[in-house]
């Protein structure tokens, strides 16, 4: 029989003393399965409530029987941190995830489950089964959680932020429970970033001049910052800075707005999370103001219409001379034929032509 039972088998053999005895006997062999200073010390403590005068015989069993309790809490709190460190799984926004209880050894379990960490509040039981009896659910996991009892793992669907925490799994076996920690971490995954830039001030894109950028993404979990790619750093100021998250959902926008000076063209990109923006370039140089490209281009339209002007006008009074003469006047290469052609046209003098008689005269004039 373990020490510290006999001591109180020592006292008057009573029900409470009876009940201290085989709580002490489950506790010895606890005790020595685990051995060092955790035995002697209970045992000392035990001795000097046994050796008390001042208590009466009830008053030691209670003391002895908290006793019993806190050593207990003590006991497993050290077994837990004997265990293996917390595992980390990461589940996606709406989507699901598995939780599965490490098990060292291959012995048939009587019951799995698991429950949120509360910290200083009781925890929630999640899901589980114990010797495939039925196991009452909280409503807000019921319809989104489904145990697999032969993989011993529960099924957790629509994850959502408010979910990421710590949890236990608790698997029992033989009436014995094996505590394992399991932490959830929630993701989600930022819209790709608009990326903006504003060159309009005087010098715009010129050399040792500044652009203003701004970069912005939503969506996104958990809060994270833009980086820019393809900028001198040194170069930069931050002007607009700021995150905030929806009440709803818990998902996070990001935006920022800074300035650039520049110093030479550059392509440039932002990200937010892993979601990166498309390229942009800023800083160009150009071969030619905009308001020069914009002047040549007014006086080549202007000097194109001008030409189409004489054009038309051109032909307009050479049909109009061609109308009134009833013969085409002759080009500058015919110079030099007009005297025939004049002759011609009097052999064709008709009285009363008073038109023709105005073209010989013309004519006579030419030859002379």
């Amino acid at each position: 029989m373990c020490f510290i039972s006999s001591l109180a088998l020592s006292w008057e053999e009573t029900p409470q003393t009876l009940a201290c005895s085989s709580c002490f006997e489950s506790l010895c062999l606890m005790l020595r399965q685990r051995g060092g200073h955790e035995a002697s010390l209970f045992s000392v403590s035990v001795s000097a409530v046994h050796t008390s005068t001042s208590m009466s015989l009830q008053q030691r069993c209670l003391y002895t029987h908290s006793l019993v309790l806190v050593v207990t809490l003590l006991l497993l709190t050290a077994t837990s941190g004997d265990s293996d460190a917390v595992e980390n799984i990461t589940a996606v926004l709406g989507h699901s995830v598995t939780f599965r209880c490490p098990l060292n050894h291959s012995t048939p379990v009587d019951g799995l489950y698991i429950q949120r960490d509360k910290n200083d509040k009781p925890d929630d039981f999640i899901n589980g089964f114990y010797r495939g009896q039925p196991i009452k659910v909280l409503p807000e996991y019921k319809d989104r959680t489904k145990v697999n009892e032969t993989e011993l793992s529960v099924e957790m669907r629509n994850i959502s932020v408010s979910d990421e925490g710590l949890y236990k799994c608790v698997v029992i076996i033989n009436k014995k429970p094996e505590i394992s920690m399991i932490l959830l971490k929630v993701t989600a995954e930022y819209s790709v970033p608009t990326i903006t830039k504003d060159c309009s001030k005087p010098g715009d894109g010129g050399a040792g001049k500044s652009c203003q950028l701004s970069c912005s993404a939503v969506g996104g979990y958990p809060q994270s910052t833009v980086r820019w790619t393809g900028l001198n750093q040194s170069l930069t100021n931050v002007i607009y800075n700021r995150s905030s998250a929806d009440n709803e959902s818990k998902t996070w926008t990001i935006n920022q707005t800074i300035t650039h000076n520049c110093d030479q063209p550059a392509n440039i990109s932002c990200a937010v999370g892993g979601a990166v923006s498309h390229t942009i370039t800023i800083c160009e140089t150009e071969s030619f103001p905009s308001v020069v490209i914009a002047a040549i281009t007014v006086v080549f339209v202007f000097l194109f219409l001008l030409l189409i002007f004489v054009v038309v006008m051109k032909y307009f009074f050479r049909g109009r001379q061609t109308s009134v003469t009833g013969y085409e006047a002759p080009g500058a290469g015919e110079v030099g034929d007009s005297s025939n052609d004049c002759h011609l046209q009097l052999q064709r003098l008709k009285d009363g032509d008073e038109t023709l008689r105005r073209l010989s005269s013309f004519c006579q004039a030419e030859v002379l």
